[in-house]
This record gives C-alpha cells, structure tokens and sequence, in this order.
C-alpha cells in the first residue's frame, strides 16, 4: 500500500526562481557539467547549480519538526538520506533531535569530501539504486529531489532500494507537474534531472517500483 502525498518541506524557506534566466543561459554543455555533482554544481558559478553550497540553519531547522511530528522520531531512531549532499540536513536531524543515528550516502565524490566535518564519518559515496545497507536498516529513509536525477529505469532500482533497506518509512520529492504551466517552468528550471512526470505519471510509477512510502513534488 502506497503512502501519502505530504508536504513535510512546507516550512522550508521560500526561494524566488528567475526561470527565465536560468533557460536563457541554460546549454547542453552547461546542464553536462551540472550533471556531473561536482565543484561547478554546489560551489562554482549559479549558471551550474547552487552557486555556492553552504550551511545556514534556517534552512533545515523549521522542517525537522514536521519530520519528527510525522514520522514519531526520537532517541535511538535511524535515518539514512539518500542524496545528503554535504550532510546540512542530516547535521539539524541530530542536533534537534538528540540521540538519533543518522547515515548519508551521495553520488558526488565532491560533495562528500567537502561535508560538514562532524558529519564526514556518517557520510558515504554511494550509489541510490545500489544502497550499501542491509535489508531493513533504517527507521526512516529520505530522499531529496535525488531519485529524479536518474533515467526511468534507475529511478525504478532506486525506488526499490529505498523501500528494501526502509523498515516502512520513507519520504521522497521529485521533480514534476501539475499543468501545462508548472510543465514549462520545470522544463525551464531543470539541469540535472532525467525523469520529470506529471503527479499522476509519478504515482503510477511508485505503485509499480513498490514504493510504500510518502511523497512530495519539487515544482519551481
């Protein structure tokens, strides 16, 4: 039985998002760089990516709340981030919530190497549609606008992964659309991912992978 569809990122500081910008400079050799999750994409120019990736806690601070209210977190729980990055918001799940273990894995050997220094030892270079956990390893698994950066087939082996090594709790965001509208603003928006679908397609999708847990789109 599939989850829910929850925003659990409500509280999550609004960002303004020039799209037309970003498609007017956007090029194929740019979007190649972006995809490759390295220096360009979190600290080098904002043409590739974050244009400079760094810890401030008011980004994750008001959102771990809602993830612990939802998901019942306390001491002793375990959480793997699929897609940690630098570790940011696996730094304010520890912090706000003593005593949780935390593990994170990412594709960016970029990212990992420049983690939060408290975070390093709970950080992996991985692969998300090859986890490298047991079966049933974590109380919760969370995936932030990562799965999506995958061709279809991938963000299938992905999905099945995170429920694999999940004990039934998952929460994901993807990229996706609503309407003709948010379609053309995502496809504006987009350098990195390689699966973008309609809400409807997504859910589909996640009854076919197995997918159990619960949900939210990333919409520019």
């Amino acid at each position: 039985m599939m989850g829910i569809e929850i925003n659990l990122l409500a509280n999550y500081p609004k960002i303004k998002r020039n799209t037309k910008e970003r498609r007017a400079n956007k090029t194929k050799s740019i979007r190649a760089v972006s995809r490759r999750f390295g220096k360009e994409f979190f600290d080098g120019d904002r043409l590739y990516g974050y244009g400079g990736f760094t810890y401030h806690p008011r980004f994750w601070e008001p959102v771990v709340p809602d993830f612990k209210k939802h998901f019942d977190l306390e001491k002793g729980c375990t959480i793997l981030d699929v897609g940690c990055a630098k570790g940011f918001m696996l730094y304010d799940f520890k912090r706000l919530i003593p005593g949780i273990e935390v593990r994170g894995i990412d594709i960016s050997e970029y990212a990992i190497n420049n983690a939060m220094p408290e975070m390093k030892p709970l950080l992996q270079i991985a692969d998300a549609k090859n986890l490298p956990f047991m079966d049933n390893a974590f109380d919760l698994v969370i995936s932030i606008n990562t799965v999506h950066n995958l061709e279809i087939n991938d963000c299938l082996k992905a999905l099945q992964e995170i429920e694999r090594v999940s004990r039934g709790k998952s929460f994901i965001t993807v990229d996706a659309f609503r309407n003709k509208d948010e379609e053309k603003k995502m496809s504006d928006w987009n350098l990195t991912a390689r699966t973008i679908m309609h809400v409807d397609e997504w859910r589909k999708f996640f009854k076919k992978a197995g997918y159990s847990g619960d949900y939210y789109w990333f919409i520019p």
